[in-house]
């Protein structure tokens, strides 16, 4: 499922962002990519241990925390930590399907990508090209996102970043491993979670129908979590 999450960041969180990401220093990005995506890819990054990329990665990370949507559609049990990209005038991302296992730096343990996730940094107003190109399975979705906005969309996607024709486009991506790793199932109790709040919205908590959809929920996700 391909899931568009509005307002992740503040205005001001981005203005933020974008000054730190300013005075920032920038490498190759393809010290990042698998053997076979490093030949698709030609961006910049921020190192994963600057300063910079560790400072904004917890401000990312506490978003995705106080963020309902991000939980229920992801239904995350490890985040890789937030990395950030930069594609100026020419560049651009080949299709390619990110590294199925991941080693989170310094912490010893290995995270498997279910969600990919792209928080973007820009306006579109502020680069020509440079759309995320998702292959799923509702066909190829391009999607190109306020600053704040971010896009999930399944890890066993092929997908691609068009090459950039002018301006510069800024973002954080970074993958989670979700509690249900099976799409479909997690598309299922995204839309059965979203079913829930609108009932609720029209009954109190107490009547029969909200009890009853929301213990078939949870006792939907304890048959398929995995922990």
């Amino acid at each position: 499922m391909l899931i568009h999450i509005p307002n992740v960041l503040s205005p001001e969180e981005v203005r933020y962002f974008r000054d730190r990401l300013e005075a920032a220093e920038w490498t190759d990005g393809r010290v990042t990519a698998g053997e076979q995506s490093a030949k698709a890819k030609l961006n910049l990054q921020i190192p994963q241990d600057s300063p910079e990329c560790r400072e904004l990665g917890e401000i990312v990370l506490r978003a995705l925390g106080r963020n309902p949507t991000f939980n229920s559609a992801a239904l995350p049990l490890r985040v890789y930590p937030p990395l950030f990209n930069r594609y100026d005038t020419g560049m651009h991302f080949d299709a390619h399907v990110d590294n199925a296992i991941r080693p989170i730096p310094g912490a010893g343990m290995r995270i498997r990508t279910d969600v990919s996730s792209t928080l973007f940094l820009t306006g579109p107003d502020e680069y020509e090209g440079g759309e995320l190109v998702i292959q799923d399975t509702y066909g190829i979705q391009s999607v190109k996102l306020p600053a704040g906005d971010m896009v999930l969309y399944p890890s066993t996607s092929l997908h691609s970043v068009n090459r950039i024709t002018s301006g510069s486009r800024w973002a954080s991506f970074f993958w989670s491993q979700s509690m249900v790793r099976d799409d479909t199932k997690r598309r299922l109790l995204y839309d059965f979670d979203c079913s829930i709040i609108e009932t609720r919205k029209a009954l109190p908590d107490s009547h029969p129908a909200v009890l009853g959809l929301t213990s078939t929920y949870h006792n939907l996700l304890r048959q398929w979590a995995e922990l």
